[in-house]
């Protein structure tokens, strides 16, 4: 009497499965839905850096490095998390996170983005002396 209830209950839920929708997506043949939150991959403005290694410091994964003397900004996409720390730290928003996935790459191209930084630091206003009389 017990295994007939557990037959009709297994039945119950396989006749279901074949009447509804699918779950999951079809996802290469339908692309994945992206909402505001989603995170892709990080995009680094080389023309706002200024070297300052607050968004290296602060990478869990240390997928970030900067190379002041030679001002190289590089980030590795296979240790980056994109947990967004950088990004957060960053106080002259030069990081900013898209919600569209980087380009597929193979161990062999290592996926690692080298950027040369262009910021130029403006130069401060010479101040006046005054004039002696």
């Amino acid at each position: 009497m017990y295994g007939a209830v557990i037959v009709m209950k297994m039945l119950k839920t396989i006749i279901k499965q074949f009447t509804h929708k699918p779950v999951t997506t079809k996802f290469p043949a339908e692309p994945a839905k992206k909402f505001e939150a989603t995170r892709g991959h990080i995009v680094f403005d080389p023309s706002k850096c200024t070297s300052c290694t607050i968004c290296m410091k602060r990478c869990p994964s240390q997928a970030i490095t900067v190379d002041r003397a030679n001002k190289i900004w590089t980030i590795d996409r296979f240790k980056c998390v994109i947990c967004g720390g950088c990004i957060e730290m960053c106080k002259f928003k030069c990081l900013s996170m898209e919600n569209t996935y980087s380009a597929a790459a193979t161990p062999a191209e290592r996926g690692i983005d080298e950027y040369v930084i262009t910021y130029v630091k403006p130069e401060r206003p010479k101040k006046e002396e005054p004039k002696s009389e």
